[in-house]
């Protein structure tokens, strides 16, 4: 098997390096180099701007996945749905009829605040019952923007003055 860096991958960061190399540096034409490598003019191309631009680091494999969420459920309708829940102990679809919007949106809020089975609650406090600690507080990931660490949200539970070493 090749070096590959992934199972389609039809080049490897030397073999891209190389290929770069002959079209930037040395000047040859994008379709010969591309014939040469057995890759389209257009993957050829790509790599020699990209080497252009990036130098020998451009060469290196990408993530193909999103980096930003579009559509993600804004910071304050989450807190809204997650104080009806613990407030008035309602459903998912009771809750997106009061707040005017989707059952699904709301039913992957509650899964993500791990708030998506009422059994989880606490009956008299409403706060979420927790084996190991019974004063636990809610927590929900929300994700910053621009940055992949994530930072638990408190959308409710402990009194004020405990903590949680």
């Amino acid at each position: 098997m090749s070096h590959a860096t992934h199972a389609n991958a039809a080049l490897t960061p030397k073999t891209r390096l190389k290929m770069a190399r002959l079209i930037v540096d040395d000047e040859w034409p994008i379709a010969q180099v591309a014939r040469q490598f057995m890759v389209s003019y257009r993957t050829a191309k790509k790599w020699a701007e990209r080497y252009r631009d990036e130098g020998p680091d451009g060469m290196a494999d990408r993530s193909s996945a999103r980096h930003t969420q579009a559509r993600k459920t804004p910071a304050p309708v989450v807190r809204k749905i997650v104080h009806v829940r613990l407030k008035q102990r309602l459903g998912p679809v009771e809750i997106a009829d009061r707040l005017d919007m989707a059952p699904s949106t709301v039913h992957a809020v509650l899964v993500r605040c791990r708030l998506n089975r009422l059994s989880y609650l606490d009956r008299v406090t409403g706060n979420r019952s927790d084996a190991t600690n019974t004063n636990a507080q809610v927590t929900c990931s929300i994700k910053t923007s621009r940055s992949s660490a994530r930072s638990p949200m408190v959308v409710g539970g402990a009194t004020s003055g405990s903590s949680r070493a």
